[in-house]
């Protein structure tokens, strides 16, 4: 029980990156009703465009430095291809049968993958991602690596921003409406092909600053790192209740905790001894998931149609 306070932030730490990307699935599902698989990949570009701009760097430049520009890499660099993407691969089928934009979606995925690939061909196995000097701290049982810092810090932010931008701008009122009823927002003279550009372009950036945490912390990108942290982002969605903003980081934040508590204890339960440890997290995730559709499948705070955006 003295390893509970260190597992319970990790599971926080960990919840907070699955929230970040989740709020991209969330906020494209709860407008345009579509679930947007490649969302992953950009989020995985993010994490490449990032790196790029630290290659590019002189090699003295500090990580104070350095990390605020390879923010606003990854944010430029996700949100390009996120509005790309809805202008040239979803937008044409918006009238289209749901099969044609899902197939699409998953397409894009694959080619996300091969073209970054293909652009950094050492990517086939992890490249290494800098880190951030000093650390790690101690307070009381719990230890924070550096690479977490940024993490804490940028979460809670991206949430505080989103929440005022939703809230109390005039796009994030045309958002709602458009989430409402699309039809009755065009009328009432909201450009709903913007609102839906501008959907993407946040889910994107959100997810960039996941693809930065994720580096630093870990210590480590590769081009598939998109696909089994989509799943899971997606999963967190799901969980919160999907289309739900609010839901998407709850949902991410009970995803991590269950991961992170069931890899640490699960085998402790007698019988249960080989169903514990790293290599079970995914399946553990995914359990929590067929549970939460089994019992409560509006997910723990439902989709309000207020929060839809």
């Amino acid at each position: 029980m003295h390893e509970l306070p260190q597992q319970l932030v990790n599971g926080l730490l960990l919840g907070s990156m699955y929230g970040l990307i989740a709020i991209g699935y969330t906020m494209v599902y709860g407008i345009v009703q579509l679930i947007n698989f490649a969302h992953g990949e950009i989020f995985m570009t993010g994490g490449f465009g990032a790196l790029t701009v630290w290659l590019m760097l002189p090699s003295n430049t500090t990580m104070w430095f350095a990390v605020p520009l390879m923010l606003i890499g990854a944010i430029v660099v996700a949100t390009t291809i996120a509005v790309g993407a809805e202008r040239f691969a979803y937008r044409p089928l918006r009238g289209a049968p749901r099969l044609a934009p899902l197939i699409t979606a998953i397409g894009l995925s694959l080619a996300l993958q091969q073209a970054v690939w293909a652009w950094y061909p050492e990517a086939k196995s992890s490249r290494t991602f800098p880190e951030i000097p000093g650390g790690p701290f101690h307070i009381g049982d719990v230890t924070i690596q550096t690479g977490d810092i940024f993490l804490l810090a940028a979460a809670p932010i991206c949430m505080g921003i989103l929440a005022f931008f939703v809230m109390k701008t005039r796009t994030g009122r045309g958002m709602q409406a458009t989430a409402q009823d699309p039809d009755t927002a065009k009328l009432m003279g909201i450009n709903t092909d913007r609102i839906i550009v501008v959907a993407f372009a946040l889910g994107a950036a959100f997810a960039a600053v996941g693809a930065v945490a994720y580096g630093l912390k870990y210590g480590e990108i590769n081009f598939r790192m998109g696909f089994i942290l989509g799943l899971k982002a997606f999963t967190a969605a799901v969980l919160g209740g999907i289309g739900n903003i609010y839901g998407a980081m709850l949902g991410g934040l009970a995803l991590g905790l269950s991961e992170t508590m069931a890899t640490a204890y699960i085998s402790d339960i007698p019988g249960m001894q080989q169903f514990g440890g790293q290599s079970w997290a995914d399946v553990w995730a995914f359990v929590l998931l067929i549970l939460v559709l089994l019992l409560r499948p509006q997910g723990l705070l439902g989709e309000r149609v207020a929060d839809r955006a």
